[in-house]
């Protein structure tokens, strides 16, 4: 086992050296928390400007995590889609795998590397997540879930690009694709699930009566007669299960939500997993507003509050990380056996060295 991770430590070690050589990487880090530093002093300004409790300090902290999971989903198939044919391409490979090297070795060690180096955003990000949590005094339970969730989904678009880049000859394919993988999870899963819900829909049935006159006390003397009407409603409930692999879903519903004193959440997971958990929720198929009731109230009511709500629904995070894991595990091994030697059968333009 010391013999395996030492091979990994000497491919990750060569990955990291030629990337931190290049000057572009240092401009594209200035840049990344040049965006951080802007996005932290507006938000400051704005929930101060609102009167936040807790001085915004919640939203900021939630805002910058999804930041950074949106640059480092940006960024991280460009440098790890062409990790293993790029190799190729420049011949530099088959030297490699000559070598005691083994295959498992050299896959690992890029996607370790590949993954660190997505990494380097979220440790730039760390002196604002640190002001966010002080000012917005944050619970330890969210800062270590939403740092190891976010950790964890930049490591799954790392093993998507190591792994399409060894199972693609070409690098420009492979980079493209892991884009496409990635926008799938993102954009695509929110694609699905709004078109399926409006595909589906329940007609619904609402009855309304209302007070022609009133009395001193406010109550109706007299009343109309009911009035039916009826119209479709969609069933998102049916097709919410498309939403359990959303990288920004994922992230937001594993994170413990902080409430205020009305029960509402204080930052960006809490509403994100608010609005997941009541599109899990059957539309009613018959409603009633009857201003003739008993003391002249609507038999409508509040509803349950965002607290009851989400403690009353089914979390899915856990279901949407085991497909990812499934999804970049899948590619890595894929990428293992298009990679190991020898090769008993090239594909056409295939190169070697």
């Amino acid at each position: 086992m010391s013999a395996f991770f030492s091979g990994v430590g000497v491919i990750f070690a060569l990955e990291l050296r030629q990337r931190v050589r290049s000057i572009s990487w240092y401009i594209l880090l200035a840049v990344f928390v040049g965006l951080i530093l802007i996005v932290t002093v507006l938000l400051s300004f704005a929930y101060y400007g609102f009167g936040a409790a807790d001085d915004g300090g919640g939203g900021i902290y939630s805002t910058i995590i999804y930041f950074v999971l949106l640059l480092g989903t940006l960024v991280a198939p460009a440098l790890s889609g062409n990790a293993i044919n790029g190799d190729r391409d420049a011949g530099t490979l088959a030297t490699t795998q000559v070598t005691l090297i083994t295959t498992g070795q050299l896959i690992f060690g890029k996607f370790l590397a590949a993954w660190v180096t997505a990494l380097a955003f979220l440790a730039a990000a760390v002196p604002f997540l640190i002001y966010a949590t002080v000012v917005g005094r944050l619970g330890i339970g969210t800062i270590l879930v939403s740092t190891l969730v976010l950790a964890l989904e930049l490591g799954m678009v790392a093993a998507v690009g190591v792994g399409l880049s060894g199972l693609m000859s070409r690098p420009l394919f492979s980079i493209v694709a892991s884009y496409l993988i990635v926008a799938g999870l993102s954009v695509g899963t929110l694609i699905a699930f709004g078109l399926g819900g409006l595909a589906v829909q329940t007609p619904v049935t609402n009855t309304y009566s209302y007070g022609q006159e009133y009395g001193p006390d406010g109550a109706a003397i007299t009343c109309s007669a009911p009035v039916t009407s009826e119209y479709s409603a969609p069933r998102f409930d049916l097709f919410w299960g498309a939403l359990v692999a959303n990288p920004y879903v994922i992230l937001a519903d594993a994170v413990p939500t902080a409430y205020d004193q009305y029960d509402q959440p204080t930052d960006l997971f809490g509403f994100i997993k608010l609005s997941v958990r009541m599109a899990q929720q059957a539309p009613e198929t018959a409603t009633v507003f009857d201003e003739c009731a008993p003391g002249n109230v609507s038999t409508y009511d509040d509803g349950p509050t965002a607290r009851e709500t989400i403690e009353s629904t089914t979390p899915g995070w856990a279901v949407g990380l085991g497909i990812q894991l499934l999804l970049a595990g899948g590619l890595l091994v894929g990428a293992h056996s298009r990679t190991k030697t020898p090769v008993a059968k090239l594909s056409r333009g295939s190169r070697i060295a």
